[in-house]
This record gives structure tokens, sequence and C-alpha cells, in this order.
């Protein structure tokens, strides 16, 4: 019995020790908590103040937003650790980060990917000789979109169809990126086939004169006609022309002027575009008339 009551004084010693101490440290945990709160905003607004100074020397988007992020980090870190100074457990906390160096190792070695992504993310936006900002199109990894953004460890891509796709940094820094916004101009390769009948040089300078007259094309390069093949009922040949180029629809227009342009034209010139030919043969050998065919069989009786 003794031993008991022994036991119940020992725990309401602690007991009343811990509300003691919780009671001391209420203020500094309150101030702790107040500053942790204010340097959550003020590093928000510390970032909005520094993107808007940075947007107006570096036109690159994603660069701005980069050092954007890394302010709001750092300023919020900078309150972390004050409040950490202010409950006095700096100490403490050094302590246990210097006691976990084996756990951060493995830690580290678990999230290298991660790592690797957000260096691939910094080189990508720092590099002078950019393969790509916000806003251009570009085809990388199979997939091809708008860049909507880059984040620390993927970049947001924007599909044609309206899909947002991820790509991690660290896959786009190492794979081939084409970039078509990069000249502010793009070709346009069409695919023709014209009759055996006609006059090629005609086909040549209607076709040119029809594909001049789309609304956005680039003066600076000349309209070409390549004649490539004898296909089965046409002759072929490539054209290619330049576009003033900023969004696909810029492509799509073009693409569909030329083709609207060149038809009429054609219309116009008497010049045809065949449709497909193809010769049924069916006899055994081979090279026989349907109408021979039929007459042997009618004369047979079947």
């Amino acid at each position: 019995m003794i031993n008991v009551s022994n036991s119940l004084e020992l725990l309401r010693g602690k007991f009343e020790s811990w509300i003691q101490g919780a009671i001391l440290i209420l203020p500094n945990a309150v101030l702790a908590g107040l500053i942790i709160i204010a340097f959550h905003y003020i590093s928000g607004f510390v970032r909005s103040l520094v993107e808007k100074i940075l947007r107006k020397y570096v036109s690159n988007k994603a660069l701005v937003n980069f050092v954007g992020i890394l302010v709001r980090l750092g300023t919020f870190l900078m309150g972390f650790l004050l409040a950490i100074n202010i409950l006095k457990l700096d100490e403490a906390v050094f302590s246990v980060l210097a006691g976990v160096g084996i756990v951060g190792l493995a830690i580290g070695f678990a999230f290298q990917d991660v790592a690797a992504n957000f260096i691939a993310g910094i080189a990508l936006v720092i590099r002078k000789d950019y393969p790509f900002r916000v806003g251009d199109i570009i085809e990388t990894n199979g997939q091809v979109g708008v860049i909507e953004a880059i984040h620390l460890r993927d970049t947001m891509m924007r599909t044609f169809q309206g899909q947002s796709i991820f790509i991690p940094n660290k896959q786009i820094f190492e794979n081939a990126v084409i970039n078509f916004s990069l000249m502010g101009k793009r070709r346009i390769d069409l695919a023709v086939g014209v009759s055996y009948g006609d006059d090629l040089e005609q086909v040549r300078d209607v076709t040119i004169k029809a594909v001049r007259q789309v609304s956005n094309l680039d003066q600076t390069h000349p309209v070409e006609l390549y004649f490539e093949e004898f296909g089965d009922s046409s002759i072929n040949f490539q054209l290619h022309f330049w576009v003033t180029f900023h969004k696909q629809r810029d492509y799509l227009k073009g693409r569909d002027e030329a083709i609207r342009h060149i038809k009429r034209a054609y219309n116009q010139s008497d010049i045809c575009i065949p449709f497909p030919i193809r010769t049924l043969d069916f006899g055994i050998k081979g090279g026989e008339r349907l109408s021979t065919v039929v007459s042997e069989l009618s004369r047979k009786g079947t």
C-alpha cells in the first residue's frame, strides 16, 4: 500500500512539473507560432515583390518563377529558425539532425530522382541557350504541346487536345527537345498528286501561284515544289512553304488555306487530282478481261 502511495505521489509531482513547464513555455510557444504564421505571409509577399522586379529585367518566366519559389522558401526558413530559437530548441534540433546522419543518407538515396529533377529544372531555366520557355510549343519524350509551367520537379505541358502532362525535368534534360516556336516560323510539307495527262510545268506555275495567296506565308523563304514519283494513278510531288508561327493554329491555318487555294486554282485551270485507279483481274492465269470470262462462262452454261 505504501508503494502505491509513493508511486501516485511521484506521478503527481511529475504531472505538476509538466504543467509548470508548459505554463512557462506557453508565451514562447504562442510567439513562435505567430512568427511562423507571419513569415508564411511575409514569404509570399517577398516572393511577389521579387518576381515583380525581375519581370522588368528578365523575360524568362520560368526563371522568374524559380527564383520566386527559392526566395519564398528561404524567407520561410528564416522564420522557422527564429521560432526554434525562441523555443530554445535549436540545440535539440541540431542534435537530432546530427544523430540521423545514416537515416538521412538512406533518404538521400531514396529521393535521388527528386534531387536530379530539381537540378535539371534549374539547368533548364538558367541556360542562356534555353531549349524552351513558357508558352513555347515543343515536342519531347513522345509528347507535343504548349509549355504551361516549369516547376521544381517537373514541367507541365498542355496538349492540343487540352490535356495536361507533367514530365519530370530529368527526362526533358536528358532527351531531345524540338522547339517549334524558337524561330517564329515553320515549314509546311504538303503531298499532292496530279494526273498523267496534265502539263507539269503548268502544274508547277499554278500551284506556286496559289500557295502565294496564303495569308500568313513567310516571304523570306521561296515556295518549293519537287516532283518525286510516278504513282499508281498520279504523278506525285512535295510542296514546301513557310508560314509565320506563334501558335498551333498558325500552322493549321496555313495548311488549310494552301489546300483550298490549290483546289480552286486546279478547278480553274482544269488540272485533275485523280482518284486511285485499280484494275481487277478475274483470270486464273492473269491478264483476262471480265467480259471474256463472262462470255466463256455463258457459253459453257455455268
